[in-house]
């Protein structure tokens, strides 16, 4: 599995994701649960579009700056088996108000490796081509990143997954 394809992966998305009440999504997961129940300062991850429920989902909160995106540059990660139950709202600390950008990798078979199974997301679900991924082309910073304030921040995600040379959201 190249690395290119673990980016493309990681910075794949769709654009239009709709959010609803956390009443009707279910349970705030992760273990910063609480600070999202209590409205403080967080990010609540919505994400969509499982192509299965199986595996895991790693969320990664990174400083919308020059190093957004890169390999070991996020601020803080979540990795949790992925709810049988369809879509799933993680709750990701954040140390200060600013901007940032989410990344969401869905482990299809939950063996910690990217394959060609495996689903991925950003914030601001930018329409990303897998040219975008082998040529190592990031979104536009101001299509990924959110502000966040003194309380939680939802974010909508819709998984994508390879469907031959395209990335296809899965609805």
């Amino acid at each position: 599995m190249s690395k290119i394809f673990l980016a493309g992966l990681l910075a794949a998305g769709a654009a239009g994701a709709l959010i609803a009440p956390v009443a009707a999504q279910g349970a705030t997961l992760g273990p910063a649960a609480a600070l999202c129940n209590s409205n403080a300062t967080a990010v609540l991850v919505d994400v969509r579009g499982f192509k299965q429920n199986t595996g895991t989902l790693r969320v990664q909160i990174y400083g919308a700056d020059r190093n957004y995106l890169e390999k070991r540059k996020w601020l803080e990660r979540v990795d949790i088996p992925v709810s049988k139950s369809g879509n799933m709202q993680v709750c990701v600390p954040v140390k200060a108000p600013g901007n940032y950008v989410v990344s969401v990798r869905h482990d299809l078979n939950g063996n910690g490796k990217s394959d060609k199974s495996d689903g991925g997301g950003l914030s601001g679900n930018p329409d990303m081509k897998l040219t975008d991924f082998i040529f190592k082309r990031k979104p536009k910073l101001a299509a990924v990143s959110f502000a966040v304030g003194a309380t939680t921040k939802r974010i909508p995600v819709t998984l994508n997954y390879i469907n031959g040379l395209s990335f296809d959201p899965v609805d």
